[in-house]
């Protein structure tokens, strides 16, 4: 069985959640980025959180957010760890009591392991596509040959990734975790839960 754990992103609906939870996923993300076709409310995300078993990470992801606006999201909702998608610096990332992890989309020429020593004090590293403009969720693959194979922090690994394709990223990169968004969806926000069983049985599989 695979040690690599998972995180299914983008949960708008208590079904899904649990149709991730089912399938043998780790960890639940939430988008709180009104941008996103994926964004929840706060209403929404706690009702979810509600329903789920015990030992279920949940995750919210955030772009460029506010302290107080950021603060007064964890009042309502239970979240377990912060995601942070935009151009957080590690200050802004800190002074939340929760554990965190730092996104970069990544691009040729970067230097992914200066940014793991920059964010020490994240619990991991995100790798997620480069597309100019957009935050996450492009549903695009990177050149997974750009990441360094020895690296100072876990790494997440996002971006494009599919039933079809995640055992490769798998055996090529040996993540700590991969990230699932738009490649177990029906549409934006609406999960497929046969593609995320497929998705969750190529991971144990890898």
């Amino acid at each position: 069985m695979s040690g690599v754990r998972s995180k299914i992103c983008g949960i708008t609906r208590i079904e899904d959640a649990l149709a991730a939870v089912d399938a043998g996923a780790d960890a639940i993300g939430f988008v709180f980025y009104a941008k996103s076709p994926r964004a929840v409310s706060v209403e929404q995300a706690r009702a979810i959180i509600a329903a789920l078993p015990p030992f279920v990470t949940t995750v919210g992801l955030f772009v460029n957010i506010s302290r107080c606006e950021l603060t007064e999201i964890l009042e309502i909702v239970p979240l377990d760890l912060l995601q942070f998608h935009g151009d957080e610096t590690p200050e802004d990332c800190d002074g939340y009591h929760r554990p965190y992890i730092k996104a970069l989309r990544v691009q040729a020429g970067d230097d992914i392991a200066a940014s793991c020593r920059t964010y020490s004090r994240a619990s991991g590293i995100l790798l997620d596509t480069y597309v100019a403009g957009v935050p996450g969720g492009t549903g695009e693959a990177f050149d997974w040959s750009l990441i360094p194979q020895t690296l100072s922090k876990p790494i997440i690994l996002a971006g494009g990734l599919t039933p079809d394709n995640v055992a490769q990223a798998i055996a090529q990169v040996r993540p700590y975790a991969v990230d699932v968004s738009g490649g177990v969806e029906m549409s934006k926000g609406i999960k497929d839960h046969d593609r995320i069983r497929a998705f969750m049985h190529a991971v144990r599989g890898s």
